[in-house]
Formats: C-alpha cells, sequence, structure tokens
C-alpha cells in the first residue's frame, strides 16, 4: 500500500528561517498601526477634548442630527434647547461637533 500514500518528506525537511516568517508579520503590523489604529486614537483624543469643552452657549451637532444650543451641562450630560421652550438632555459623547455661533438662527 506504499504506492497509495506518500512518504512523509516533513522528518527530513529543514526549518525555515525564522525571520522570513517574522519580519512579513513585523510589516503588518506597522502598517495596521500607522494606517488604522493611530488615526483612530487621534480621533477619539480630539472628540475627548472636544467633549471636555462643552459650555454654556456653545451651538452643537449631535450624532443623530440634532443641532442645538447647550444650557447645561453636567459631568456626563448636556442640556440642549433645540427650540423655544424644548430642552432635551444628551450624553455628552453624543455631541460630535461645535458649530459656529449663529448657526441655528441661519438654519
Amino acid at each position: 500500500m506504499d504506492f497509495l500514500i506518500s512518504s512523509a518528506h516533513a522528518q527530513g525537511a529543514q526549518q525555515g528561517d525564522p525571520l522570513g516568517f517574522l519580519l512579513p508579520m513585523l510589516v503588518i503590523f506597522a502598517a495596521f498601526y500607522f494606517l488604522l489604529i493611530r488615526p483612530q486614537q487621534k480621533r477619539q483624543k480630539t472628540h475627548a477634548a472636544l467633549v471636555a469643552a462643552l459650555s454654556t452657549g456653545d451651538e452643537v451637532l449631535t450624532a443623530g442630527g440634532i443641532l442645538g444650543k447647550v444650557t447645561g451641562v453636567s459631568e456626563h450630560y448636556a442640556t440642549l434647547q433645540i427650540a423655544d421652550n424644548v430642552e432635551i438632555k444628551v450624553q455628552k459623547s453624543t455631541v460630535s461637533a461645535v458649530v459656529p455661533k449663529g448657526t441655528i438662527d441661519a438654519a
């Protein structure tokens, strides 16, 4: 039955160069770091600074597309005035941008 099953050649095979495997893995990791991980960390830092700097009177745009003026800020929430006598509370992390003053009046 030896003619149906070839002999195992792995026993006599030499081990490949470890650098031949390790070098491409390092290159792939470096590419992922510089193309994906590092830009995401920068965006997170920028957003955290934006959320920390929220203050009363800022005009903001939320991730859901709600445009409003900040009337109050607590540790985790911000109160937005979206119309006359209409205020809502949103999580501060949902604020995606601080828009220039007068944007609400122009909208």
